[in-house]
């Protein structure tokens, strides 16, 4: 073989492989958009979403004193653990 015809071959190869691969994505997009399409006609249609609820909260951003302590405990814990 000379090195033209051999070139040539791989240059072929090289399309026939990039053209398989183009293809089978083009197939995976259209499955996908397909399973997409029958996923919306088929499934039932979602439950209206209960409105949330808002909590008061105290006009203060602090803590109470319980959770200061657990903080600080925590703290003291992974000071202690470190060394």
């Amino acid at each position: 073989m000379i090195p033209s015809e051999l070139l040539l071959e791989g240059v072929e190869l090289m399309l026939f492989g990039m053209g398989f691969v183009f293809a089978f994505l083009v197939l995976l997009v259209g499955v996908v958009s397909l399973m997409s399409r029958m996923i919306g006609v088929f499934a039932a249609p979602a439950a209206a979403a209960p409105t949330p609820v808002s909590v008061a909260r105290p006009a203060s951003h602090e803590p109470d004193a319980q959770t200061l302590a657990a903080i600080q405990s925590a703290i003291a814990q992974h000071r202690a653990r470190r060394g």
